[in-house]
């Protein structure tokens, strides 16, 4: 079960759109290395899909149904060169949260600047068994829309200086404040 986005409608979804599509054009979309070359071809396009009309979980079983991944990548090991590792039996979940929750973040980030909302603010959208303390630090803290956008924006494929989203599986989103 995926994310429960309290702000997933057109308005943020206009936006997420515009954010992939910025990404597709300047050749900064994240690829995982988790994906095989058709995964890599289709991966924008999957993207937009889910952005347009879905969320984590259609984008998760659209990289499981067309075939996407990998059975095996190559994980640099700690003291240097390369080994064979399996794909995650759960990749296309982790990523499919990972990057839609990502964008959904800068879609909301560029409407609420749009909107003249002020902050943004850091709820749970799933349930997790055992939240992480960075996580459950993060609940209820309020942000600046135009500093975690510019953030995102910078931090494909890697953790995001701010730690907002803190990554796959936290459980962890945006909303417009009530």
């Amino acid at each position: 079960m995926g994310l429960a986005y309290e702000n997933l409608d057109e308005s943020t979804r206009r936006f997420m759109r515009e954010e992939i599509e910025a990404d597709i054009a300047n050749g900064s979309i994240y690829i995982s290395s988790y994906l095989n070359p058709r995964g890599c071809d289709s991966w924008p396009q999957l993207l937009v899909d889910a952005a347009v009309n879905g969320n984590d979980d259609s984008l998760a079983a659209a990289i499981r149904g067309d075939g996407c991944l990998k059975s095996h990548y190559d994980r640099r090991k700690p003291k240097g060169g390369y080994t064979s590792a399996a794909v995650p039996y759960n990749a296309h979940e982790t990523m499919g949260e990972g990057e839609f929750n990502r964008y959904y973040c800068r879609g909301l980030c560029r409407r609420a600047i749009e909107e003249g909302v002020v902050n943004l603010e850091v709820y749970r959208a799933k349930a997790v068994a055992e939240p992480r303390p960075a996580s459950l630090a993060k609940l209820g803290q309020l942000v600046d829309p135009a500093t975690v956008l510019e953030d995102l924006r910078r931090t494909q494929g890697v953790e995001p200086a701010l730690g907002l989203p803190p990554g796959p599986n936290s459980g962890l989103t945006l909303r417009i404040p009530r």
